[in-house]
């Protein structure tokens, strides 16, 4: 509390937060920091590589390679696809989901179901 020049006490700030204002978590989602942010060269490594494994399937296409040996291509495309999905989505849980969860409410819920239509998502392919 602050005091006037007539006496009268009036709630004061405190670090910037103005009396009676709910307190507010600003988390890097505010922020539109993503989860992958602090990987995000690796991971666009990692879809370049996918990406000359997509070509290369092109090519084999292209150049009439037996059809046992284009399919052997595609599922390591698959997988690496699926890993890199895997990662994301783990990444998406520790910071996203658990910046819902710093606040609390229904932010937390509506995160989880959509972490969830996700995995169900990757769960079909």
């Amino acid at each position: 509390m602050t005091t006037t020049g007539a006496g009268a006490e009036v709630p004061s700030a405190v670090d910037g937060v103005e009396p009676g204002a709910e307190s507010v978590v600003v988390t890097d989602h505010d922020r539109g920091i993503h989860g992958y942010h602090q990987q995000k060269d690796e991971h666009l490594k990692r879809l370049r590589r996918i990406e000359g494994q997509i070509r290369g399937l092109q090519r084999m296409v292209d150049e009439d390679v037996y059809c046992i040996d284009i399919l052997t291509q595609v599922s390591a495309s698959t997988k690496a696809l699926q890993s890199f999905a895997l990662q994301l989505l783990e990444e998406h849980l520790r910071h996203c989901v658990a910046d819902a969860a710093l606040k609390g409410g229904a932010e937390v819920d509506a995160k989880v179901e959509e972490a969830t239509k996700a995995i169900g998502r990757l769960l079909r392919t």
